[in-house]
């Protein structure tokens, strides 16, 4: 039914869904904070795992659709290029914290274990793309490492953040995960975990409203998978990312900030997971393009260079935010300019 409406009615359903998912994750990062004080998660762990998985639920619908339509670009561009995207975002709160460099004052072990957590995800996409052409029921045994690789990390997160066995060096501007004043940590919890499941089952149907959208911007008006995965849905599907980090910079929650953008794209990469569950004609990574593979990398690439940010702690570079933002926005606009212009 989406499909076959007006170009300006398919453009109000696509702008109306991206509006849900904006709205909607306003309220979602305000309930993190608080179950995250109430259930002593810590802001690290919260915006990785609670925070991340649920503003990432559009972004699965929209993957996981795309494969069972049969479309293994779309849903795998979608994933790695909303994993590149949400990256960017922190760069731009980098700018916008104008008083030190984001990642100096958010310094927190868990940040840095999860940022190394996605790496070793990312890779292995790469391994069932360039391994044989194996898969059980349609299913690639390396979606099944994946899946067991995410959980195990999650329970050493939760370890590391609970039991650090190093801490970060204690600056003037290092900002400290302390609960707000207004939240009580032995407050019920019940009530605002019952409206964040609420908010997160209306981001899931935003993006089914999305996916059949994007599908019809492929059909319709010829545009590659990767492009519309890449650039249109895991843009407007990230912008939840966007809205959260840049609300939990002006509250400052800094590392409910960095662990949300790291957590989320941590569960973005089980997108793949779904979608080669969802998709029927065998292994999702062997049905994907050089394209879909190139914006792997560039996740990858952008993980890396935030890992060794966070690392590094720079309090001031270039336009007084850090130098690993000044790449971020430079690799980002590259890998869009390949997308854009590069010849097929």
């Amino acid at each position: 039914m989406i499909q076959d409406l007006s170009l300006p009615l398919l453009l109000g359903v696509f702008a109306l869904a991206g509006a849900i998912v904006v709205a909607v994750s306003i309220r979602a990062t305000t309930l993190a904070d608080l179950i995250a004080d109430r259930t002593r998660l810590g802001e690290a762990l919260a915006g990785g795992v609670l925070l991340g998985g649920a503003t990432s639920l559009s972004g699965v619908v929209v993957s996981v659709a795309g494969a069972a339509g049969g479309d293994a670009s779309f849903a795998v561009s979608n994933a790695v290029g909303g994993i590149a995207v949400q990256t960017l975002f922190l760069a731009i709160a980098d700018l916008l914290h104008r008083r030190v460099n984001l990642e100096h004052a958010a310094a927190e072990p868990a940040n840095l274990f999860q940022a190394v957590m996605l790496l070793i995800l990312l890779s292995l996409p790469i391994a069932g793309m360039a391994g044989p052409d194996i898969a059980y029921f349609g299913v690639s045994p390396v979606s099944i490492v994946m899946f067991l690789a995410y959980l195990w990390g999650v329970r050493l997160s939760a370890a590391v953040s609970e039991r650090p066995m190093w801490r970060p060096v204690e600056t003037r501007d290092t900002r400290r995960d302390e609960p707000d004043d207004e939240n009580d940590p032995d407050a019920p919890v019940l009530r605002p975990a019952l409206v964040f499941a609420a908010l997160v089952a209306a981001m899931g149907l935003a993006g089914w409203v999305i996916s059949q959208v994007g599908g019809a911007f492929i059909t319709r008006f010829g545009l590659t998978s990767s492009l519309v995965g890449a650039l249109i849905t895991a843009v407007i599907t990230s912008l939840p990312e966007l809205v959260t980090t840049l609300v939990a910079v002006r509250r400052g929650s800094l590392q409910l900030a960095v662990g949300g953008i790291i957590g989320g794209n941590t569960f973005d990469t089980l997108f793949l997971v779904f979608s080669d569950v969802a998709y029927r004609e065998g292994s999702i990574y062997q049905a994907v393009g050089q394209t879909d593979l190139y914006w792997l990398a560039t996740g990858m690439l952008m993980t890396a260079i935030l890992l060794g940010g966070l690392i590094l702690r720079q309090r001031k570079g270039p336009a007084r935010i850090g130098i690993e933002s000044v790449l971020l926005m430079v690799v980002y606009a590259c890998a869009v300019a390949v997308e854009l212009f590069a010849p097929d």
